[in-house]
Protein backbone atom coordinates (compact mmCIF):
# COMPACT_ATOMS: atom_id res chain seq x y z
CA UNK A 1 0.00 0.00 0.00
CA UNK A 2 1.72 3.55 -1.13
CA UNK A 3 -1.51 5.68 1.02
CA UNK A 4 -0.09 5.79 4.59
CA UNK A 5 -3.05 5.55 6.64
CA UNK A 6 -3.46 2.42 4.92
CA UNK A 7 0.00 0.94 5.54
CA UNK A 8 0.35 1.94 8.94
CA UNK A 9 -2.76 0.14 10.14
CA UNK A 10 -2.57 -3.58 10.29
CA UNK A 11 -5.95 -4.31 10.10
CA UNK A 12 -5.78 -3.58 5.74
CA UNK A 13 -3.07 -5.48 4.97
CA UNK A 14 -2.44 -8.50 3.41
CA UNK A 15 -4.27 -12.06 5.73
CA UNK A 16 -2.17 -13.06 7.80
CA UNK A 17 -1.09 -16.52 7.68
CA UNK A 18 -0.76 -18.64 11.18
CA UNK A 19 1.40 -21.78 12.24
CA UNK A 20 0.12 -24.22 14.56
CA UNK A 21 -2.51 -23.77 16.43
CA UNK A 22 -2.83 -22.64 20.37
CA UNK A 23 -2.27 -26.63 22.19
CA UNK A 24 -1.01 -27.92 19.25
CA UNK A 25 1.71 -30.91 19.80
CA UNK A 26 4.75 -32.18 18.28
CA UNK A 27 4.41 -34.28 14.97
CA UNK A 28 1.05 -32.02 14.15
CA UNK A 29 -1.45 -33.36 16.83
CA UNK A 30 -3.08 -30.92 18.45
CA UNK A 31 -5.09 -30.79 21.95
CA UNK A 32 -8.28 -30.32 22.18
CA UNK A 33 -9.40 -27.32 24.02
CA UNK A 34 -12.32 -26.87 26.31
CA UNK A 35 -15.34 -24.93 24.98
CA UNK A 36 -16.57 -22.47 27.30
CA UNK A 37 -19.99 -23.93 28.56
CA UNK A 38 -18.96 -27.79 28.58
CA UNK A 39 -19.66 -29.18 31.38
CA UNK A 40 -18.99 -33.13 30.55
CA UNK A 41 -21.28 -35.38 28.47
CA UNK A 42 -22.82 -33.88 25.91
CA UNK A 43 -26.24 -35.52 26.94
CA UNK A 44 -26.53 -33.65 29.61
CA UNK A 45 -25.99 -30.00 27.14
CA UNK A 46 -28.86 -31.74 24.74
CA UNK A 47 -31.14 -31.95 28.20
CA UNK A 48 -31.14 -28.93 29.61
CA UNK A 49 -31.02 -27.20 26.26
CA UNK A 50 -34.98 -25.32 25.70
CA UNK A 51 -36.16 -27.15 22.17
CA UNK A 52 -38.01 -23.81 21.29
CA UNK A 53 -35.30 -21.53 21.73
CA UNK A 54 -32.88 -23.80 19.62
CA UNK A 55 -35.60 -23.75 17.08
CA UNK A 56 -35.91 -19.87 16.84
CA UNK A 57 -32.12 -19.79 16.94
CA UNK A 58 -32.38 -21.90 13.04
CA UNK A 59 -35.09 -19.90 12.30
CA UNK A 60 -33.71 -16.21 12.71
CA UNK A 61 -31.62 -14.61 9.80
CA UNK A 62 -28.37 -14.88 9.94
CA UNK A 63 -26.23 -12.15 11.50
CA UNK A 64 -25.12 -9.55 8.84
CA UNK A 65 -21.78 -7.69 9.30
CA UNK A 66 -23.48 -4.25 10.63
CA UNK A 67 -25.13 -6.88 14.09
CA UNK A 68 -21.80 -8.13 14.17
CA UNK A 69 -20.45 -4.54 14.26
CA UNK A 70 -17.95 -5.48 11.41
CA UNK A 71 -16.90 -3.03 8.30
CA UNK A 72 -19.03 -2.51 6.08
CA UNK A 73 -19.01 -0.38 2.49
CA UNK A 74 -22.23 1.73 4.12
CA UNK A 75 -19.95 2.30 6.99
CA UNK A 76 -17.45 3.82 4.54
CA UNK A 77 -19.48 5.73 2.31
CA UNK A 78 -21.71 7.98 5.21
CA UNK A 79 -18.93 8.56 6.80
CA UNK A 80 -16.57 9.67 3.58
CA UNK A 81 -19.72 11.59 2.60
CA UNK A 82 -19.82 13.55 6.31
CA UNK A 83 -16.45 14.22 6.08
CA UNK A 84 -16.66 15.80 2.63
CA UNK A 85 -19.59 17.79 3.39
CA UNK A 86 -18.06 19.14 6.63
CA UNK A 87 -14.34 20.20 4.01
CA UNK A 88 -16.65 21.68 1.89
CA UNK A 89 -18.42 24.07 4.63
CA UNK A 90 -15.41 25.16 6.35
CA UNK A 91 -13.72 25.41 3.17
CA UNK A 92 -16.89 27.74 1.92
CA UNK A 93 -16.47 29.81 4.87
CA UNK A 94 -12.93 30.65 4.84
CA UNK A 95 -12.85 31.43 1.65
CA UNK A 96 -16.02 34.15 2.36
CA UNK A 97 -14.45 35.46 5.65
CA UNK A 98 -11.06 34.41 6.78
CA UNK A 99 -9.05 33.42 3.52
CA UNK A 100 -5.85 34.86 4.89
CA UNK A 101 -6.20 31.74 7.86
CA UNK A 102 -4.96 28.93 5.26
CA UNK A 103 -1.41 28.66 6.59
CA UNK A 104 -2.52 28.09 9.93
CA UNK A 105 -4.69 25.48 8.15
CA UNK A 106 -2.10 23.60 5.95
CA UNK A 107 0.13 23.35 9.14
CA UNK A 108 -2.65 22.22 11.84
CA UNK A 109 -3.60 19.82 9.01
CA UNK A 110 0.12 18.79 8.67
CA UNK A 111 0.20 17.90 11.96
CA UNK A 112 -2.95 16.06 12.72
CA UNK A 113 -2.84 14.36 9.56
CA UNK A 114 0.66 12.92 10.82
CA UNK A 115 -0.59 11.95 14.22
CA UNK A 116 -3.53 10.44 12.41
CA UNK A 117 -1.89 8.15 9.80
CA UNK A 118 -0.01 6.64 12.03
CA UNK A 119 -2.43 6.17 15.01
CA UNK A 120 -3.45 2.24 15.62
CA UNK A 121 -7.03 2.72 16.21
CA UNK A 122 -8.94 5.45 15.14
CA UNK A 123 -9.88 8.79 16.76
CA UNK A 124 -13.53 10.49 14.80
CA UNK A 125 -12.11 13.28 17.35
CA UNK A 126 -8.77 13.61 15.31
CA UNK A 127 -10.35 12.69 12.09
CA UNK A 128 -12.69 15.34 12.15
CA UNK A 129 -10.55 18.04 13.46
CA UNK A 130 -8.15 17.07 10.59
CA UNK A 131 -11.27 17.76 8.37
CA UNK A 132 -11.64 20.89 9.61
CA UNK A 133 -7.75 22.04 9.62
CA UNK A 134 -7.86 21.33 5.59
CA UNK A 135 -11.28 22.78 4.84
CA UNK A 136 -9.51 26.08 5.96
CA UNK A 137 -6.42 25.35 4.38
CA UNK A 138 -8.29 24.61 1.04
CA UNK A 139 -10.50 27.28 1.42
CA UNK A 140 -8.00 30.29 1.19
CA UNK A 141 -5.14 28.63 -1.13
CA UNK A 142 -8.40 27.93 -3.47
CA UNK A 143 -8.49 31.44 -3.19
CA UNK A 144 -5.47 32.32 -4.00
CA UNK A 145 -4.99 30.45 -6.95
CA UNK A 146 -8.22 32.28 -8.39
CA UNK A 147 -7.00 35.31 -7.85
CA UNK A 148 -3.54 35.13 -9.75
CA UNK A 149 -3.77 37.38 -12.64
CA UNK A 150 -3.63 36.23 -16.31
CA UNK A 151 -0.22 37.36 -17.75
CA UNK A 152 -0.30 41.30 -17.64
CA UNK A 153 -4.06 41.83 -17.90
CA UNK A 154 -4.78 41.07 -14.45
CA UNK A 155 -8.24 39.20 -14.68
CA UNK A 156 -8.64 36.53 -12.21
CA UNK A 157 -8.57 32.79 -12.24
CA UNK A 158 -12.09 32.75 -11.99
CA UNK A 159 -13.70 29.41 -12.43
CA UNK A 160 -10.49 27.22 -11.84
CA UNK A 161 -12.05 26.31 -8.32
CA UNK A 162 -15.01 24.94 -9.83
CA UNK A 163 -13.17 23.29 -12.50
CA UNK A 164 -11.07 21.60 -10.20
CA UNK A 165 -13.80 20.09 -8.14
CA UNK A 166 -15.67 18.61 -11.31
CA UNK A 167 -11.99 17.18 -12.47
CA UNK A 168 -11.77 15.73 -8.72
CA UNK A 169 -15.33 14.02 -8.44
CA UNK A 170 -14.70 12.65 -12.19
CA UNK A 171 -11.12 11.15 -11.75
CA UNK A 172 -12.63 9.48 -8.44
CA UNK A 173 -15.64 8.28 -10.21
CA UNK A 174 -13.47 6.72 -13.06
CA UNK A 175 -11.07 5.27 -10.28
CA UNK A 176 -13.99 3.62 -8.64
CA UNK A 177 -15.76 2.12 -11.80
CA UNK A 178 -11.84 0.86 -13.05
CA UNK A 179 -11.52 -1.00 -9.69
CA UNK A 180 -14.71 -2.10 -9.53
CA UNK A 181 -14.90 -3.60 -13.32
CA UNK A 182 -11.86 -5.37 -12.74
CA UNK A 183 -10.04 -3.37 -15.69
CA UNK A 184 -7.04 -2.48 -13.10
CA UNK A 185 -5.79 -4.83 -10.77
CA UNK A 186 -3.96 -3.97 -7.71
CA UNK A 187 -1.05 -6.39 -7.87
CA UNK A 188 2.46 -6.01 -6.14
CA UNK A 189 4.05 -5.04 -9.10
CA UNK A 190 1.23 -2.13 -9.33
CA UNK A 191 2.03 -1.15 -5.61
CA UNK A 192 5.94 -0.92 -5.98
CA UNK A 193 5.57 0.78 -9.25
CA UNK A 194 3.53 3.03 -7.57
CA UNK A 195 5.80 3.51 -4.50
CA UNK A 196 8.77 4.16 -6.43
CA UNK A 197 6.71 7.00 -8.62
CA UNK A 198 5.50 8.68 -5.36
CA UNK A 199 8.76 9.22 -3.91
CA UNK A 200 9.94 10.25 -6.81
CA UNK A 201 7.77 12.89 -6.77
CA UNK A 202 7.61 13.98 -3.28
CA UNK A 203 11.71 14.52 -3.81
CA UNK A 204 10.82 16.91 -6.84
CA UNK A 205 8.28 18.21 -4.94
CA UNK A 206 10.73 19.22 -2.02
CA UNK A 207 13.64 20.25 -4.44
CA UNK A 208 11.13 22.76 -5.91
CA UNK A 209 9.62 23.98 -2.48
CA UNK A 210 13.24 24.66 -1.63
CA UNK A 211 14.26 26.33 -4.15
CA UNK A 212 11.21 28.62 -4.78
CA UNK A 213 11.17 29.47 -0.93
CA UNK A 214 14.86 30.61 -1.00
CA UNK A 215 14.47 32.88 -4.68
CA UNK A 216 16.89 30.72 -6.40
CA UNK A 217 13.88 30.19 -8.95
CA UNK A 218 10.53 32.69 -9.08
CA UNK A 219 6.91 32.23 -10.01
CA UNK A 220 6.03 28.18 -9.96
CA UNK A 221 9.54 27.17 -10.24
CA UNK A 222 10.09 23.41 -12.46
CA UNK A 223 6.44 23.41 -12.03
CA UNK A 224 5.82 26.27 -14.19
CA UNK A 225 5.39 25.95 -18.73
CA UNK A 226 5.32 22.63 -20.03
CA UNK A 227 7.30 20.85 -17.77
CA UNK A 228 5.23 21.93 -15.31
CA UNK A 229 2.05 20.63 -17.10
CA UNK A 230 3.90 17.42 -17.66
CA UNK A 231 4.34 16.88 -14.23
CA UNK A 232 1.20 18.12 -13.27
CA UNK A 233 -0.44 14.96 -15.48
CA UNK A 234 1.53 12.71 -13.86
CA UNK A 235 0.68 13.82 -10.10
CA UNK A 236 -3.18 13.36 -11.07
CA UNK A 237 -2.37 9.67 -12.61
CA UNK A 238 -0.49 9.47 -8.91
CA UNK A 239 -3.39 10.43 -6.61
CA UNK A 240 -5.61 8.69 -9.11
CA UNK A 241 -3.83 5.22 -8.55
CA UNK A 242 -3.52 6.17 -5.06
CA UNK A 243 -7.45 6.32 -5.05
CA UNK A 244 -7.55 2.44 -6.35
CA UNK A 245 -5.00 1.37 -4.15
CA UNK A 246 -7.18 2.58 -1.14
CA UNK A 247 -10.47 1.27 -2.79
CA UNK A 248 -8.33 -1.84 -2.35
CA UNK A 249 -7.43 -1.92 1.19
CA UNK A 250 -11.02 -1.13 2.22
CA UNK A 251 -12.11 -3.87 0.32
CA UNK A 252 -9.85 -5.90 2.11
CA UNK A 253 -10.85 -4.60 5.17
CA UNK A 254 -14.62 -5.95 4.98
CA UNK A 255 -13.83 -8.58 3.65
CA UNK A 256 -11.51 -9.36 6.64
CA UNK A 257 -14.21 -8.52 9.03
CA UNK A 258 -12.28 -5.75 10.96
CA UNK A 259 -14.21 -3.64 13.63
CA UNK A 260 -16.37 -1.32 12.67
CA UNK A 261 -14.33 1.72 13.90
CA UNK A 262 -12.21 1.77 11.22
CA UNK A 263 -14.55 3.29 8.61
CA UNK A 264 -13.07 6.38 10.16
CA UNK A 265 -9.48 5.50 9.24
CA UNK A 266 -10.80 4.39 5.73
CA UNK A 267 -12.73 7.95 5.27
CA UNK A 268 -9.70 9.51 6.37
CA UNK A 269 -7.42 7.65 4.00
CA UNK A 270 -10.28 8.65 1.16
CA UNK A 271 -9.87 12.58 2.36
CA UNK A 272 -6.14 12.81 2.44
CA UNK A 273 -6.47 11.24 -1.28
CA UNK A 274 -8.97 13.13 -2.22
CA UNK A 275 -7.59 16.58 -1.04
CA UNK A 276 -4.18 15.75 -2.87
CA UNK A 277 -5.89 15.53 -6.06
CA UNK A 278 -8.09 18.47 -6.18
CA UNK A 279 -4.93 20.41 -5.54
CA UNK A 280 -2.99 18.81 -7.88
CA UNK A 281 -5.46 19.22 -10.49
CA UNK A 282 -6.60 23.20 -8.90
CA UNK A 283 -2.21 23.75 -9.77
CA UNK A 284 -2.52 22.33 -12.75
CA UNK A 285 -5.93 24.75 -14.02
CA UNK A 286 -4.32 27.46 -12.33
CA UNK A 287 -0.45 27.08 -14.69
CA UNK A 288 -2.96 26.84 -17.90
CA UNK A 289 -4.45 29.93 -17.51
CA UNK A 290 -1.66 32.09 -16.53
CA UNK A 291 0.13 30.98 -19.42
CA UNK A 292 3.46 31.09 -17.25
Amino acid sequence: MTNPVFSSSDVFGEPRRTGARQGSRPGGTTTAQPQYGAYGAGTMGAQAADAASLDAMYQAPSATTADTKRLTYDDVIIKTGGLLALLVVVAAATWNFAPNLWPIGMIAGLVLGLVNAFKKKPSPALIIAYTVAEGVFLGGISIAFASIAVGSSGAPLSGIVLQAVVATLATFAAALFLFKSGKVRVTPKFTRWLLIAMVGYLVFSLVNVVLTWTGVLDGWGMRGGVIGIIVGLVAVGLAAASLIVDFDSIKRGVEQGVPAQFAWTAAFGLIVTLVWLYLEFLRLLAIFQSGD
